[in-house]
Parts: structure tokens; C-alpha cells; sequence
């Protein structure tokens, strides 16, 4: 059984490096987002394609707040909670497994 235990530690820090990641994408989307930034650029589109999934639904249910759009906020804290559950959860079931 250890064998699982280890396998779901490396998948907790998988998920932790990939939730860490997709922060980061976020964070950067919204700093290009301060700047006018060239739309036929491939580092602001892969930015958009990237995020647009996640914060589309957010934009659909909060409305902006004048010319700020606090969806990417409340993406991040959705984000955060999914991260320290998620690998919380995995790293928890790992250690029952060893």
C-alpha cells in the first residue's frame, strides 16, 4: 500500500505546483490587463485562452464595479481554497497509505 501512498503524494504536489501555476497566469492577465497591450501578441493571447475559462462564469455572475472587474479576485480565492483542500485531502490519504 505504500506504493499508493506515494503515488498520491506526488499527485498532491502536482496539483499544487499546477494550481500555483495557474495563480500566477491569473495574476499576470490582470497586470497585462492594466496596460493596453497589443491583442495580436502570442504572450496576451495564450493569457486570455488560458483564463478566460475559469473567469468568464465569475464575470456572468458579478457585475463590475465601474472599470474594475473583480472577477480575477475572487477566481484567485476559489483558487486558494481549492489548492489547500485539494492537496491537503491527497496529502492526508498518502500518509493513511504508507
Amino acid at each position: 500500500m505504500f506504493v499508493l501512498g506515494n503515488f498520491l503524494a506526488a499527485l498532491a504536489q502536482g496539483v499544487n505546483a499546477f494550481l500555483t501555476l495557474y495563480t500566477w497566469v491569473i495574476i499576470a492577465r490582470v497586470l497585462i490587463g492594466w496596460v493596453s497591450p497589443d491583442p495580436f501578441n502570442p504572450i496576451v493571447q495564450f493569457l486570455v485562452r488560458a483564463t478566460d475559462p475559469v473567469l468568464e462564469p465569475f464575470r456572468r455572475i458579478i457585475p463590475p464595479l465601474g472599470p474594475v472587474d473583480i472577477s480575477p479576485v475572487v477566481a484567485l480565492l476559489l483558487l486558494q481554497v481549492a489548492q489547500g483542500f485539494l492537496v491537503k485531502t491527497l496529502l492526508d490519504l498518502s500518509f493513511r497509505f504508507r
